[in-house]
């Protein structure tokens, strides 16, 4: 694994970032794939078996993105309402593509039994970017609350706002990269005018639970699915992984709405996120999205049998 720079090369090390620290980094991010062909093209190609909306819009410069959802196109509010989220990272790749992998090839498999609420790209403009931040530096996986600096954030909670208490399982899919180490981490210690923590990326797939409404039972059946596809990252020599307690096999626990991360936007009894590992020399592309395909079945699998 690369070692961080020793000092990231915009701000001043001690000193919060100011408004021309952040047009520096800024001016640094250059658009590297196309959020267009690569995921609305493939939302629209689902149109004809589930139902699209356009939630929200975000205007960055010249920039237009629309924000899309996949709903099941049977709709019935009997049912109880699976949110399944990706992208809130753009750089997690395997967290939009996997939503997308599992609404082509499995949705269909719980028609007439859950209505699923899909946003597989929350931050379209960090997908393009290969980012964590949106254009204002702002972590939209920090932002899930109130008065939210984050667009990307609003305006999913706006289209999550009606079916919050309604929700039975909301699944987050996210990826834990190199990066992390070498660039995110650095760039947030000189953000904020921190000191920069060296730390360890784990290799492998894990799970983050909600310390304030742990599910250990749920938790531990995802990890079961997803081992059957990718490896399950171990314990560090601390019992710990990326600073976390592990409370079981490949599980960790943060309190969720504390930190506004997305898997707090619904009062659903079943959340988690995934942590894929795409850079370890033991899975691929493919493994990675099909791992966050299984995480997916397992939930809504285990949540309907313990309803």
């Amino acid at each position: 694994m690369n070692t961080a720079p020793a000092s990231y090369p915009i701000g001043t090390p001690g000193t919060p970032w100011g408004e021309a620290e952040r047009n520096q980094w800024l001016s640094r991010q250059t658009r590297q794939r196309s959020y267009e062909s690569e995921v609305v093209g493939k939302i629209e190609r689902l149109r004809d078996r589930f139902d699209v909306e356009e939630y929200g819009r975000l205007e960055y410069g010249s920039e237009s993105f629309p924000l899309l959802a996949i709903r099941t196109r049977d709709w019935r509010d009997g049912l109880p309402v699976v949110l399944v989220t990706g992208g809130v990272h753009g750089y997690e790749t395997s967290g939009v593509h996997g939503a997308l992998q599992f609404v082509d090839q499995h949705a269909a498999d719980y028609a007439g039994r859950v209505n699923l609420l899909v946003a597989p790209c929350v931050s379209p403009w960090a997908y393009e970017r290969i980012h964590r931040w949106n254009p204002q530096a702002v972590d939209p996986n920090r932002s899930f609350h109130d008065d939210s600096p984050a667009g990307e954030s609003a305006a999913l909670m706006r289209l999550v706002a009606p079916i919050r208490d309604r929700a039975l399982l909301h699944i987050d899919l996210h990826e834990t990269t190199d990066t992390d180490e070498t660039e995110f981490r650095p760039a947030l210690a000189a953000r904020d005018g921190k000191p920069f923590e060296p730390g360890g990326i784990p290799d492998g797939f894990y799970l983050v639970d909600d310390s304030e409404n742990p599910q250990p039972e749920f938790q531990q059946a995802v990890i079961a699915a997803v081992e059957q596809v990718t490896h399950i990252a171990p314990a560090d020599g601390n019992g710990e992984i990326i600073g976390s307690p592990v409370v079981a096999p490949g599980v960790i626990q943060y309190p969720l709405k504390q930190l506004g991360l997305c898997a707090s936007i619904t009062n659903a009894p079943y959340k988690t996120t995934t942590e894929v590992y795409p850079d370890s020399p033991r899975a691929t592309p493919e493994q990675c999205n099909t791992a966050q395909v299984a995480a997916v079945c397992a939930a809504i699998d285990y949540a309907l049998a313990h309803r």
